[in-house]
């Protein structure tokens, strides 16, 4: 059964956004109360988080489908319609977050550090949102809008300050298990070590990590053995250690040639020749591994290497390695650049900057290019004919149509927005200003009733109380006695 996975393919999928709602008000006595069509929630985004509990890609390797939630549709009476929940994926520390072509998207090293992956698709609009002073009924609604969908790989980086690197059942296990509490397994035949190991270690007043590299050939950078697959371990360690095997019985080996070897391959997989070198020449406890260390250790301090000899099993000279390493790593620290926080930038939109682009492919069909036009055309339902008009309006007001005659369309030509594909027909020409048309009104809410209002029926009774004394007395009633009568007697 697979323990360990450092790298894996996922197929992430944000949530959609849920529908609007196109509802009209309805009650007693008020059949028409005008729409009241709620908001459709957005869809949940997919988002990576650096757990330090976390430290393989064991899980993604069995579960590589990754969904969030749906938001919901709205509803009538101005009901808008729930969020969906967003789906937050933990990963090791160093994860490397790319596509499919290689390109990195995110490097994850940090606890707590986040990447928004994939995001949620826009909710769309009931009609009560869609309704203004000039569209008092809008008899649509705009769709959801889909949540991105992608294929990454993630690839996971030991983060470690000190690498053990050499060839097979060079000692580096035993070496880790000796200087750190890490358990690694340990036996005398090649490939011992299939996954790396980290191990603390601390050093009076320094604390620092060593990853365990599985054993590297010749040959690892293309791709033989298992170098190829955990050479990435090694790149971001400040300190590489070459743990050399004094005492092997193996016909052609020798630290010298093993050395050679192993920055041969370093150097052909690339990004590690600034990295500070120590050179522990193991197994002395051998008597022939000793005498061949004391051998060596000139000419290996002549090419510019710190030289150590240890044994692992007695553990001679594994405390001046082990200073040696706490150093090194110290200046390390102290040369890195110190850490920024993070800075806002903001860039602002040119002046010039339409919101689209429109390309003239060379079958003589036009191509329009955005962010606005293709969110429009995703939340347009097609099958309404009231719909179809708003996005012309829409657009229109762009300038996409003005646009389109600038570059040379033609009615009755090709014009793709987005996956959508459209005979174009003009309605915005040259010369003539654009006024937009009365797309959702309805009649209905133009009626107005023939009883007087409260304001008239006032005015009428003032005028009444003021009509010429003659007149009351061609009615046969006195004048005197008019100011007393009521005008309802009057009438």
């Amino acid at each position: 059964m697979t323990t360990f996975v450092d790298r894996v393919v996922l197929h992430m999928q944000a949530g959609d956004g849920g529908h609007g709602c196109a509802s009209i008000h309805r009650e007693k006595f008020k059949p028409f109360g005008g729409p009241d069509g709620g908001n459709g929630g957005h869809g949940g985004s997919v988002s990576l988080v650096v757990d330090p509990q976390v430290t393989t890609l064991l899980d993604f390797h069995f579960r590589p489908h990754l969904k969030a939630e749906n938001g919901k549709g709205g509803a009538g009476s101005n009901r808008d319609g729930a969020n969906g929940h967003d789906l937050v994926i933990k990963v090791p520390n160093g994860t490397v977050v790319q596509t499919l072509d290689g390109e990195v998207l995110a490097d994850l090293v940090g606890v707590g550090t986040t990447f928004e992956a994939a995001r949620g698709g826009r909710g769309g609009r009931g009609n009560a949102s869609l309704a203004n002073a000039r569209r008092k009924a809008p008899g649509f609604a705009e769709l959801g809008e889909p949540g991105d969908r992608l294929d990454v790989v993630l690839e996971l980086k030991s983060v470690a300050d000190v690498g053990l690197v050499g060839f097979p059942s060079a000692g580096k296990s035993s070496l880790i298990a000796v200087i750190s509490a890490a358990k690694p397994k340990i036996a005398d035949y090649p490939f011992t070590t299939l996954v790396p190991n980290l191990g603390v270690v601390r050093v009076d007043n320094h604390t620092f990590t060593v990853a365990d590299v599985p054993g590297l050939i010749p040959g690892a950078a293309t791709g033989r053995g298992l170098g190829l697959e955990f050479l990435r371990h090694v790149e971001r360690c400040a300190v590489l250690v070459h743990v050399v095997d004094t005492a092997t019985l193996e016909p052609g080996r020798d630290p010298l040639a093993d050395i050679d070897a192993i920055e041969a391959e370093l150097t052909q997989y690339g990004g590690l020749a600034d990295r500070p070198r120590l050179v522990a020449l193991n197994k002395i406890d051998v008597p022939d591994g000793r005498d061949l260390a004391e051998i060596v250790r000139p000419d290996l301090e002549a090419r510019g290497f710190r030289v150590f000899e240890v044994s692992t099993a007695t553990r001679e000279g594994l405390k001046e390695l082990m200073f040696a390493m706490a150093e090194v790593v110290e200046q390390s620290r102290q040369a890195a650049p110190p850490a920024e926080p993070t800075r806002i930038v903001i860039r602002p939109k040119a002046v010039d900057d339409a919101g689209f682009t429109i390309d003239v492919e060379e079958d003589g069909s036009f191509t329009v290019r955005g962010v606005r036009p293709e969110r429009w055309v995703r939340q347009t339902n097609f099958d309404n004919d009231e719909a179809i008009g708003f996005l012309a309006d829409r657009l229109a007001r762009l300038g996409v149509e003005d646009k389109l005659a600038k570059v040379g369309a033609k009615p009755g030509d090709l014009v793709r927005i987005g996956e959508r594909e459209f005979d174009w027909q003009p309605t915005l020409y040259a010369g003539v200003d654009f006024v937009p048309g009365n797309r959702g009104t309805d009649v209905r809410l133009e009626e107005k009733s023939t009883r007087a209002s409260a304001a008239e029926r006032l005015a009428a009774r003032k005028a009444r109380r003021q009509r010429p004394t003659d007149e009351l007395e061609a009615g046969g009633l006195d004048a005197d006695l008019s100011d007393d009568l009521d005008d309802d007697d009057l009438e």
